[in-house]
């Protein structure tokens, strides 16, 4: 209450009489949550509205609690990745959390949690589970995380590299699975340097396949080989017939992993094998399906979001167990995300975008979180 009576008084002067009567009237539980409120505020990169890579702010809003089966994490890093970019340009509108705190992938520690979660305090966890409508993303101080989403972080890897690994490395392993990719099967993965196409190349590699990769340069030749690939295609030289013939003596993939969409959806129809698979990432667009009827050939599409945005819980659990496998393999080295040289501050997640969008980043693009 002294404390109270200097504050309201002003220097030197004790209030007394009228003074103090107002101030014994404060509400001063409302004062102390007021207080408290001011305190759980955090600092995120907020979208202002659907535009280009300009539109983020640094703003100050509240600090999420987690709730039954969630997780509280202090974020440490995170990624760029193309569904990042659409969302912000206003390409996937119903698909925008709000605030518009975007980033999809994260890094952190865990520092509270809801009940019935399996986390503690202190654990170092990465996710995709956030960045999209009802869940907003980690280009913020704090995220809430699905509990079964989470995987352990690898040890030995930095907080930039763990947060490059869970869409890509979750798209690649259920489009594989998908394609039902076994050993000594012959697969081909379009856009071989780019973020899905690196760990789809990787872990077809652990599978036992023959994998080849289509590149657009000498350099993303030499990342793709690097990566375990055992031959590579320079698709923008090459027609698709001639590298079907050269490559499958003309018999085709028997499994195709489309990361790029539009045109070369129906690219892969050609390339296939009777009775193969194209397992697509990037399907909103029309194509001629009579070549898969022609040759037998069954179409999968991966959204690996999905069992976020329709609050699927076996599924999300499922994704949390492919997580984890795939941080096995990244603690043993069997799997290593390429990531891009240049690392962005949240603050300049502008930049981080813009590069993405220039097509000309070498791997994941990372972010590295607000500073303590």
């Amino acid at each position: 209450m002294d404390r109270l009576r200097r504050r309201w008084a002003g220097p030197g002067r004790v209030p007394s009489g009228p003074a103090l009567k107002v101030i014994s009237r404060l509400d001063v539980g409302a004062l102390i949550d007021s207080l408290r409120a001011m305190s759980e505020m955090m600092r995120a990169m907020v979208a202002s509205g659907f535009g280009g890579p300009d539109v983020f702010e640094l703003k100050e809003i509240p600090r999420p609690v987690p709730g039954e089966g969630e997780v509280l994490i202090r974020v440490r890093a995170s990624s760029v990745n193309p569904i990042d970019t659409k969302i912000r340009r206003g390409l996937l509108p119903h698909l925008a959390p709000d605030p518009m705190v975007l980033g999809c992938d994260s890094a952190g520690e865990v520092v509270a949690m809801g009940p019935g979660t399996g986390w503690q305090v202190g654990d170092r966890v990465m996710a995709c589970s956030g960045g999209v409508v009802g869940y907003p993303g980690a280009l913020a101080e704090y995220q809430v995380l699905q509990g079964s989403l989470c995987a352990r972080c690898p040890d030995g890897l930095s907080w930039e590299a763990c947060a490059a690994l869970p869409l890509v490395g979750l798209t690649a392993e259920e489009a594989l699975s998908r394609g039902g990719v076994r050993a000594g099967q012959r697969v081909l993965v379009h856009a071989g340097a780019g973020g899905v196409g690196q760990m789809a190349i990787q872990l077809a590699r652990e599978l036992g396949a023959e994998v080849w990769a289509t590149v657009s340069t000498t350099e993303k030749a030499a990342l793709a080989r690097q990566l375990g690939a055992d031959g590579v295609i320079f698709y923008r030289e090459q027609r698709v017939a001639d590298y079907v013939r050269e490559v499958t003596d003309g018999q085709g993939f028997e499994v195709i992993v489309d990361t790029v969409g539009g045109d070369n959806v129906a690219k892969c129809f050609e390339a296939v094998a009777v009775s193969g698979t194209v397992v697509s990432i990037s399907t909103r667009t029309s194509a001629d399906l009579s070549p898969l009827h022609a040759k037998g050939v069954s179409l999968h599409v991966v959204f690996m979001i999905i069992p976020l945005l329709y609050d699927q819980d076996e599924p999300r659990r499922r994704q949390g167990q492919m997580l984890e496998r795939i941080s096995r393999l990244a603690a043993s080295g069997r799997v290593a995300p390429l990531l891009d040289s240049r690392v962005f501050p949240f603050e300049q997640a502008s930049a981080a975008h813009a590069l993405l969008e220039s097509g000309s980043a070498l791997g994941k693009i990372t972010l590295t979180g607000f500073p303590d």
